[in-house]
């Protein structure tokens, strides 16, 4: 199906892209499809074909042109061309990019599910429970796990601790809304804004690293 949804944000962009298509559907999407086809190959599984071809149809979309995802050492993504920072994300039926011009994106879709309560202890912090209290528990749980791995990945540091290192502040979980976040293993102790979205099928969050004054992402 063509683009599910968009979040813009000043110069944020996010899409989510539900995939409905076969792999020959999404192959047939590219017009160059050869500057992927080395990557291409090495996946054996229709899940994750499917998943790999819908991140990158989904970016063409939201950039108007084909684009090469390459890797840092740690496994980040970036863009070849160097246009634009990127993430992205995916889960049972949708991926998800975030692009932004200038600074690093981070952003995480969640399925919908009850899994979540039965590891609630890796990555909730005490602190953290009366906003998971206050609302839909699976989708509190949800969100504060999503949002942490959004601020991992805006963070690159494969040190962090969920518990230890990253806290979410106190917030009524809603449909869609903003809540602040911290992280405790740099010097910076940046503080985020993470933007997020609830669905039946998912949880989205996303943020970027533009940093203002006090360390927080300011949207407008």
């Amino acid at each position: 199906m063509p683009l599910y949804r968009t979040y813009k944000k000043k110069d944020l962009i996010v899409g989510v892209w539900k995939v409905d298509e076969t792999v020959e559907q999404l192959c047939a999407m590219f017009h160059q499809f050869s500057i992927y086809e080395a990557d291409f190959q090495r996946f054996t599984s229709d899940k994750r074909k499917l998943e790999w071809l819908a991140v990158r149809v989904l970016l063409k979309t939201l950039c108007g042109e084909e684009k090469e995802i390459a890797y840092h050492s740690s496994g980040k993504p970036y863009l070849v061309d160097g246009s634009a920072y990127i993430s992205f994300s995916h889960t049972n039926g949708y991926v998800a990019v975030a692009l932004h011009p200038s600074v690093a994106v981070g952003v995480d879709i969640e399925q919908y599910g009850n899994r979540v309560q039965r590891v609630a202890s890796r990555f909730v912090r005490d602190d953290e429970w009366p906003s998971i209290v206050a609302g839909d528990e699976i989708y509190a749980l949800l969100l504060h796990w999503s949002a942490k791995e959004t601020m991992f990945k805006l963070m690159d540091d494969v040190a962090v601790d969920f518990i230890k290192h990253l806290q979410i502040f106190p917030f009524e979980p809603k449909e869609t809304g903003t809540f602040n976040a911290c992280e405790y293993r740099s010097e910076k102790k940046q503080k985020f804004q993470i933007h997020y979205d609830t669905h039946t099928d998912y949880v989205l969050t996303f943020a970027c690293s533009e940093l203002i004054g006090d360390n927080a992402i300011r949207f407008s």
